[in-house]
């Protein structure tokens, strides 16, 4: 009951530090981790301790899976070399650098523990990165490369940290059997997404017109492809993202516009639960790092001192990173060999400080067996990453890009010009099929009502493509119509509802209808993001 009690605590805070954030113009994740250490600081407070091993299980499929489901596949395909050397490249160095300047420091620590701390904090978290950059606008590409890093380097982390920690504890270690092994997990994290991804969107056919039943069985996909892969010894993580991908690359051919919806409705409000009770649970970590400092006589000397050398080690080993691979590729460019587009000092610069750590690497830190040395060093210099990438970087990621010039402003009105070509193009589409349609073969029209109304769309549409920013106050003066009738129609429903006149089923079916315009009107209203002001 009291860990009960303690989940509606949380929630209840969640709700309040979402609105405080949105106030203040906040990262969520910052307000999530700073109200969680506010938790951690107040007495009588009991938290429940939670296995990593099943913090992983519940948290992490599912925000993988919804992450790849939201990745554009044929832009994570181009991109696919540029974050491969994010996602395995900079893990791997971060983790040596990192490794090695713990040795320096600390010199009584075995090779293996320096380096499993090095594995920890190398990857940047999948869920900090989304909670970042939704709130920036930034270059396709970067943004691209950025989530397909975050997707695929929690693997890459994970597998060196498993190493290392058998290297730890059992004193062995070798290079070759590493790499064979790395190559398993992966190839076979791969195949086993990619089977199970295919079983389900079959599973997913089979219950067409059953959108609760389809939406669960997404969420079972999730699991079983975690699941399974660490049931079979290959990657977990890159079971769920290849799942995840393949899910959403069909989706538009599988699922009904009905389970599209439902789906979308469950997944994100899924997804915001489980980020922010991750975010809340790293703050809250904050009460067992500071009874480890204080269990220390000397702790600044012991941990924090050392700690600020790992979070600086991460900081700029990743730079380094960046600007070696941006150096390299002018190199090439110079001597005629082209690899893409021409690097960026800009980008790589804010790529550079998108780098923040999270719940993995917390629980990670958690995970390590109580009787290896170092524990409580790796335990503290893993917060104080998580607390510094999230919470500096974190907030000042959009000053930054601001600063440097550098947004997706450009892009985004491209994709506006292009959206009106294709609504153009879509509705003169439906026009055409209505004429079909509509044609007897005494040349009568069937519908001549529905002809004159989709004639009137691809007209309007053509117009509005050549010359959208003419056009687009007398849109927008259209669709608030729309809505001023949708909303007087809503009330007529509720005063026949209330007066005994329909039944809840009738009023139930008329308030889909009614939801349904309201989507597509607001859609409409607010497509360049303008805030939406609701008939009064």
């Amino acid at each position: 009951m009291e860990q009960f009690e303690f989940l509606i605590l949380l929630l209840a805070a969640i709700v309040g530090l979402e609105v405080l954030a949105r106030r203040l113009h906040l990262p969520a994740a910052a307000a999530f981790i700073l109200g969680g250490g506010a938790l951690a600081l107040i007495p009588g407070i009991g938290m429940p301790d939670v296995d990593p091993d099943l913090i992983l299980v519940i948290f992490l499929p599912p925000l993988l899976m919804s992450g790849a489901y939201m990745t554009v596949w044929r832009d994570f395909r181009q991109n696919l070399r540029g974050i491969l050397l994010l996602a395995v490249g900079a893990v791997i160095f971060t983790t040596m650098v990192v490794g090695i300047g713990v040795k320096w420091l600390l010199p009584d620590l075995p090779w293996a523990v320096c380096f499993a701390l090095g594995a920890i904090v190398s990857p940047p978290d999948a869920v900090a990165a989304n909670a970042v950059l939704e709130r920036v606008s930034l270059p396709s590409r970067i943004t691209v490369l950025l989530q397909g890093e975050s997707l695929l380097n929690d693997a890459a982390g994970l597998v060196l940290f498993r190493f290392a920690i058998v290297a730890a504890l059992t004193g062995t270690f070798s290079l070759s059997g590493a790499l064979t092994s790395f190559c398993v997990l992966s190839v076979g994290g791969v195949a086993l997404g990619a089977v199970i991804a295919y079983a389900g969107l079959l599973a997913i056919r089979w219950l067409h017109g059953h959108g609760e039943a389809v939406v669960t069985v997404t969420l079972l996909m999730a699991a079983i492809s975690y699941i399974g892969g660490e049931k079979l010894h290959v990657s977990g993580v890159l079971s769920t993202v290849t799942t995840g991908l393949i899910v959403g690359w069909r989706q538009h051919e599988v699922f009904s516009a009905d389970t599209r919806m439902r789906a979308h409705a469950v997944w994100g409000s899924l997804v915001f639960l489980l980020e922010s009770v991750l975010f809340m649970f790293i703050g809250l970590s904050l009460r067992g790092v500071l009874g480890r400092l204080e269990d220390q006589g000397n702790a600044v000397q012991a941990f924090l001192l050392p700690s600020l050398l790992v979070v600086s080690l991460v900081v700029v080993s990743r730079f380094v990173w960046l600007y070696a691979a941006d150096g390299f590729y002018s190199l090439m460019r110079v001597i005629g060999v082209r690899h893409g587009p021409a690097p960026s000092l800009a980008a790589s610069t804010i790529m550079g400080w998108a780098g923040m750590r999270g719940v993995v690497s917390l629980v990670a830190a958690l995970s390590v067996p109580e009787t290896m040395p170092g524990r409580d060093f790796i335990l503290i210099a893993t917060f104080l990453v998580i607390l510094v990438t999230v919470l500096v970087q974190g907030t000042t990621l959009e000053p930054l890009i601001r600063l440097l010039r550098l947004s997706g402003a450009e892009e985004l009105e491209m994709k506006r010009h292009s959206e009106d070509r294709a609504w153009a193009s879509m509705t003169a589409a439906q026009y055409r099929a209505i004429q079909r349609a509509s044609h007897t073969p005494d040349g009568k029209e069937r519908h001549p009502r529905l002809l004159e109304q989709y004639a009137h769309r691809a007209s309007v549409a053509s117009i509005y493509a050549k010359n959208p920013d003419e056009h687009r106050p007398h849109e927008i003066d259209h669709f608030m119509a729309i809505l001023e009738a949708i909303k007087a129609g809503r009330h007529e429903v509720l005063r026949l509802h209330r007066a005994g006149e329909i039944t809840d089923a009738v009023l139930h079916d008329m308030e889909q209808e009614l939801d349904l315009q309201q989507l597509v009107a607001e859609a409409r209203v607010t497509k360049d993001g303008e805030e939406l002001i609701l008939p009064a």
